[in-house]
């Protein structure tokens, strides 16, 4: 995914602005206080200079944030990311080229990812779940403005099973609107998309969809478009259209978003930071027990919560739980607590979803226990 936020350079000059440098060089071993729009920050400064990671681009403005955050914090530190993808970023991490690695998915067992970065870090690594998108659900439907969806709805048409706007699948959960006897267009992202695989994996969970996940769209039907940008001028031009985008772009290119009922049922949820938040605040881990906090994303996709919007991107950093170099492992501990407190304000202005408290102080527990 490639996100494009014109925003970013000022949401990081604003959020900068309001940060009280307070920390020190290699040397300095102390806790520094650290404040973010008026939220103060504990965070134990120092070790290695210059941290490099590397991975996922949907995060990649939230990085920005949090370099930015961070060389307020502790003045003499810095971090160079590359936001080359996923994949090259767990591989240079498991590589020793990087620090840690920011990545779209957890380790994975099946393609020998947590075993490679336990023989990297000499201890097992850690999937940190940090920053949090939604996904929108946008269309072009002329007079129609206010539009409700479900999991089997949005499986249905991105299947093509359901092809008209005003099926009664669609119809059932608006009732009394008035919806036209058109066609529905499906856009889908023609390049590989960490957006996609999110989407699709919600489908599953939600809408018991059958053609696969993964970062290729598997639908069978529709009008491919590469990038956000794509998908958001490809709707511009179709009349009836449906397509799926990360919010920010929704946001900027001003794109009529579905309210969806998540698998709870109730009232239709409206896309904002609260409700977002509030999917967020209900996620569970694999293991509850344990410093990795891997998601059970079918937590989020398939959430009951009352007003949790269920659609939902999760990007991970993963770090080692103990690093073979005591002022690397201090160094990312540092940059990772900012990032887990004063680095999450602001973040919607970005398209993110700051972490709500319950989750953050789970998140601050395991970064505190990085060695």
């Amino acid at each position: 995914m490639k996100l494009k936020r014109q925003s970013a350079v000022l949401a990081v000059v604003a959020a900068s602005a309001v940060m009280l440098a307070a920390c020190g060089s290699d040397n300095n071993s102390g806790v520094a206080g650290a404040q973010a729009a008026g939220k103060s920050a504990n965070v134990a400064c120092g070790g290695k200079n210059t941290l490099k990671a590397s991975g996922s681009t949907a995060q990649a403005n939230a990085m920005s944030r949090f370099t930015q955050a961070f060389g307020a914090t502790c003045s003499d530190q810095d971090i160079n990311y590359n936001g080359n993808g996923s994949g090259a970023g767990v591989k240079e991490f498991t590589g020793k080229q990087t620090d840690f690695a920011g990545s779209d998915s957890a380790l994975s067992a099946e393609k020998g990812e947590i075993e490679k970065a336990k023989q990297r870090c000499g201890a097992p690594a850690w999937n940190l779940p940090m920053v949090f998108g939604p996904i929108a659900i946008t269309y072009k439907l002329d007079g129609v403005d206010d539009l409700a969806l479900d999991g089997k709805t949005l499986a249905g048409i991105f299947s093509g099973k359901i092809t008209k706007w005003n099926a009664p699948e669609i119809a059932k959960l608006n009732a009394g609107k008035k919806l036209p006897d058109q066609k529905i267009t499906v856009i889908f992202r023609s390049d590989e998309s960490g957006t996609t695989d999110n989407f699709q994996k919600y489908l599953k969970t939600a809408g018991g969809w059958d053609k696969g996940t993964g970062k290729s769209f598997n639908g069978g039907v529709g009008e491919g478009a590469k990038g956000n940008d794509g998908t958001s001028q490809a709707l511009k031009n179709a009349k009836g259209g449906i397509t799926y985008n990360e919010w920010s772009f929704a946001q900027a290119q001003k794109l009529n978003v579905a309210k969806i009922v998540n698998s709870g049922g109730g009232q239709p949820v409206e896309l904002n930071a609260a409700s977002a938040a509030k999917a967020v605040e209900a996620a569970k881990f694999k293991d509850e027990g344990s410093k990795d906090l891997e998601l059970n994303l079918d937590s989020i996709y398939g959430t009951k919560t009352a007003g949790a919007y269920p659609l939902m991107l999760a990007t991970y950093e993963i770090a080692c739980s103990k690093y073979p170099d005591a002022d690397t492992g201090k160094a990312v501990k540092a940059f990772l607590s900012v990032a887990a407190q004063g680095g999450q304000e602001g973040l919607d202005q970005n398209g993110y979803v700051k972490l709500p408290k319950q989750f953050s102080d789970k998140l601050l527990a395991s970064i505190n226990a990085i060695q």
